[in-house]
């Protein structure tokens, strides 16, 4: 089944994602894709983190007994960045599942505007700063120095600019950008690396991610609806909008990346739990 526009179509792969017998996925809450084209997948099931070929063929698993709650995947070279949003942590791993760092105290909320309280994802810019949406318990974005120090945080709660109602996503672009989907307030805020306001792009029905390539902004919105706007905010795709568990349809998506082909993985979360794959024809 295609999707999409005549501008940019996809076709659903049904049935990608073999898991093991017996296995099942929890909520997808994330995903990315490595250099390789392997395909990470973090659920909140009973293997947190599934990885797959691009082909749909299971390769292993990891991350069994390490988190809480899971919520947000973000892979940048060699190491796979995961946020957990009940223990308050955001850990960093090799790919094979070896914890390099932590940060935040697990268990422990960080205090009014400190990292972190419930953080929900993690991006990396160009330069190797590492940003922090957080997230249900706070409103703010951390910005991190190459050495993972805290710099600055900015945001509150609100719906004005520079203000947030669940700080669901954050992606930094290749200028420096940092794009973050306020997902409450159903839109997307674009700030400078210094955490300027810049604009913002409204219309979107509770986005719930943002991955951006060259050209393309991909927003999974928690409404069963995909957009893909281009880097001006223009719808460029979209589908979806009632629930469905048809192939190539959506009941909750939350997490959304692509491979070095084009090709689009959409995670669900709630009672749609699956990992969908779109190639891009």
């Amino acid at each position: 089944m295609s999707f999409g526009s005549d501008k940019l179509r996809y076709e659903a792969v049904e049935g990608w994602g073999r898991l093991p017998e017996g296995w099942s996925f929890g909520r997808v809450i994330g995903v990315a894709v490595d250099s390789r084209d392997d395909v990470y997948v973090l659920n909140r099931g009973e293997h947190p983190l599934i990885v797959f070929g691009s082909d749909g063929s299971f390769k292993g698993s990891w991350g069994e007994g390490v988190f809480n709650a899971p919520h947000g995947l973000y892979i940048d070279g060699e190491v796979a960045y995961v946020s957990d949003y009940r223990d308050h942590t955001v850990r960093k791993f090799t790919l094979g599942g070896e914890l390099l760092r932590m940060w935040g105290t697990k268990d422990q909320p960080g205090g009014e505007g400190e990292p972190f309280n419930r953080p929900t994802d993690v991006a990396i810019a160009p330069g190797g700063e590492m940003y922090v949406s957080d997230g249900y318990g706070n409103a703010r974005v951390h910005k991190y120095s190459r050495s993972g120090e805290l710099l600055f945080s900015w945001g509150k709660h609100g719906s004005g600019p520079g203000q947030f109602e669940i700080v669901h996503d954050v992606w930094v672009v290749a200028d420096g950008r940092v794009f973050v989907a306020d997902r409450q307030n159903h839109r997307i805020q674009i700030f400078s690396p210094d955490g300027e306001y810049i604009t913002e792009w409204t219309g979107l029905r509770q986005p719930c991610g943002v991955y951006v390539d060259d050209e393309l902004v991909y927003v999974p919105e928690l409404q069963a609806r995909f957009s893909i706007l281009d880097m001006e905010g223009r719808v460029v795709a979209r589908w979806g909008g009632e629930k469905s568990r048809e192939p190539g349809l959506f009941i909750a998506p939350h997490c959304a990346w692509v491979d070095s082909r084009g090709d689009l993985y959409v995670g669900e979360t709630l009672e749609g739990s699956r990992i969908q794959k779109f190639e891009r024809k």
